[in-house]
């Protein structure tokens, strides 16, 4: 919703900023998707767990934030901004150990940020898809330009045992160019033939994204 766009954009984002998280990114379903205007996802990249735990207490102090968050925050219990929210926390793979936020030349509204969640059967099984993509799905995803953002293991959330990743992309085209290549590819073919890595995913749910005009990337 608008109040939802405003709080991100006017309070929250700036005051991640001042707490000293740079770039924070703030994606919508694809036009084409049934959740097109009802989801809005924020990728917060915490340098630890530490900083994740202290944030509460520095938007607390932070009188600029209260000032401008107050509608937000304290909306009437029957004019709720939004129905619900979901936290989900990350930890990111050995392979990729920081994020990386990509730069393009064409408009937000063109560019497609594909987030990806893998669940397995099994914690056994999870760890081994993530040594699947540590020990070369993600070197793939590099050679072949999908500009990953992050790869990372949930440590908390709904879907677990999954792991959760992003690519990204300067429009749809060159999204259906890249997985075309992908499925193609000789080392993929070799590595999904590599029986320690089968039925290593059990449901996946994919997520086809644009950028909001605030979002830092």
């Amino acid at each position: 919703s608008e109040r939802v766009d405003n709080y991100l954009r006017n309070s929250f984002i700036p005051a991640l900023h001042k707490a000293g998280i740079a770039d924070v990114g703030v994606f919508k379903p694809i036009e084409s998707d049934t959740a097109y205007g009802k989801l809005i996802y924020v990728f917060i990249p915490y340098k630890s767990v530490k900083q994740y735990l202290k944030l509460p207490d520095i938007l607390n102090k932070d009188k600029q934030y209260q000032e401008s968050s107050s509608s937000f925050v304290s909306a009437p219990y029957n004019d709720p901004p939004f129905a619900r929210y979901e936290s989900i926390l990350l930890e990111a793979f050995a392979g990729m150990p920081q994020f990386v936020a990509p730069t393009f030349d064409t408009p937000a509204g063109d560019r497609i940020y594909e987030l990806r969640s893998y669940e397995s059967a099994t914690e056994y099984l999870a760890s081994q898809k993530i040594k699947m993509f540590d020990e070369g799905e993600i070197a793939l995803f590099e050679q072949l330009n999908f500009n990953p953002v992050f790869f990372a293991k949930a440590i908390a959330g709904k879907q677990m045992p999954n792991l959760m990743y992003m690519t990204s992309f300067r429009d749809m085209a060159t999204h259906d160019d890249r997985w075309k290549a992908f499925r193609a590819a000789p080392g993929w073919a070799e590595l999904s033939a590599i029986e320690e890595y089968k039925n290593t995913v059990s449901k996946s749910h994919i997520m086809l994204l644009h950028p909001t005009s605030y979002s830092d990337f």
